[in-house]
């Protein structure tokens, strides 16, 4: 797909210069917007990654969140983080035409010759047994990564989009590749479920059939990433067989 993909029909898009959290300013929102919607912040004052982590918010890096009224339950609804997923190396490569140089690592980030370049946070705001609101937050090193200090021990290394290709791309750019792409794969799930994404996202796996580490609580397990089942869990392979493990920390 090109990265001249018209914006998708019916989908709102909101640019801020400045917020707390995407994510919080979506939620926020949400009674005001019946439909999908888009809000991209120039700045993120309070920006958080996975485990309530710190995520730095630069100027000139990307932090938008789709808001989103799903219709599926609690567990279908969390599949999303692939199609986001697909969606953003979709757009890296419709912008550098790099392919190659980007591979997706379970369950929820973006890899750009190796290093850290996007993350994904869903976040749900419930309606009894549903979720009334989804909120998929994304973040992308465009222009600057934090330092390697910053990032635990053994995580991988934070690259930015143009150290690493030296292409300098805009977050309204890349907002402008993202959303279509995203789109396509929302359609996707919600006409054919999980498969064909599970499918694509395997295709493009960093580290598939080789030995991770995953990090569960205070657990460690270490094996061959054999695949991901049709939750989206983690499949394992250990000396004494394979293991579906739902939720974790990757290290390579």
């Amino acid at each position: 797909m090109s990265g001249n993909a018209p914006w998708p029909e019916g989908v709102g898009r909101h640019i801020l210069d400045t917020v707390d959290s995407t994510n919080a300013h979506a939620f926020r929102m949400a009674p005001q917007h019946a439909g999908p919607c888009w809000f991209l912040a120039g700045e993120q004052t309070a920006g958080r990654g996975r485990r309530a982590r710190a995520w730095a918010s630069p100027r000139g890096n990307l932090h938008a969140t789709l808001l989103l009224r799903p219709t599926e339950p609690a567990a279908t609804v969390a599949l999303r983080s692939f199609a986001a997923a697909l969606a953003l190396r979709d757009a890296f490569v419709a912008l550098t035409g790099l392919p190659g140089a980007f591979a997706l690592k379970w369950p929820n980030d973006v890899l750009l010759n190796g290093g850290k370049v996007a993350g994904i946070l869903l976040e749900s705001a419930g309606a009894g047994q549903g979720v009334a609101q989804l909120a998929i937050g994304i973040g992308v090193n465009l222009i600057a990564a934090p330092d390697a200090s910053q990032v635990e021990p053994g995580a991988l290394r934070p690259v930015s989009l143009l150290g690493e290709t030296g292409l300098r791309v805009t977050p309204e750019v890349f907002l402008n590749a993202l959303a279509p792409a995203y789109a396509v794969w929302e359609q996707i799930f919600t006409q054919q479920g999980f498969a064909p994404l599970r499918r694509q996202w395997l295709g493009h796996a960093a580290r598939l059939g080789q030995p991770i580490r995953a990090r569960t609580g205070t657990e460690t397990r270490e094996g061959i990433f054999e695949a991901i089942d049709e939750t989206g869990a983690l499949i394992l392979r250990q000396s004494h067989g394979s293991v579906a493990i739902p939720a974790a920390e990757v290290f390579f």
